[in-house]
């Protein structure tokens, strides 16, 4: 019998060992087989699926996100159109794509609220000049506190 222990698939792939028995109670992973001593014996490509996972979670994808094209990836035939990589990559590409529109609205608030000296968050926010509109974020605060 022949295969990788949990120490050394963790390694060659960047994770903690206690990763690889949380991912395969998630079914990230297969159960391994084991050695007739009981160890875990992974196949060589769980070193690829594990950078896969933590590479698909450094681009935003969660967990669920990533069992999910995982198991379409294995169950090509008859999926459904909307499981695959190309779909979740648009999606995740227009979450981000929103996320950074944010940014950058909160970086220039944030500049012009340093270019205008701005030292003290309530004095400020009481002038007319404020660059920070915490008069619309309490008002929308309230107003959404009343719709729930």
């Amino acid at each position: 019998m022949s295969g990788l222990r949990s120490a050394q698939v963790a390694a060659a792939a960047g994770v903690n060992p206690q990763t690889l028995r949380y991912y395969e109670r998630r079914g990230l992973l297969a159960e391994p087989q084991r050695s007739l001593g009981g160890h875990r014996l992974y196949p060589a490509e769980t070193v690829t699926v594990l950078k896969v996972i933590k590479s698909a979670q450094r681009l935003g994808f969660t967990l669920d996100d990533v069992a999910d094209l995982l198991d379409a990836g294995q169950h090509r035939h008859g999926r459904r159109p909307d499981a695959g990589l190309q779909a979740r990559a648009h999606a995740k590409l227009a979450e981000v794509e929103a996320k950074i529109a944010d940014l950058r609205i909160i970086a220039g608030t944030l500049r012009a609220a340093v270019d205008a000296g701005c030292d003290d968050l309530v004095a400020c926010a009481g002038q007319p000049c404020c660059p920070i509109p915490f008069a619309t974020i309490a008002v929308t605060g309230a107003l959404d506190a009343e719709d729930r």
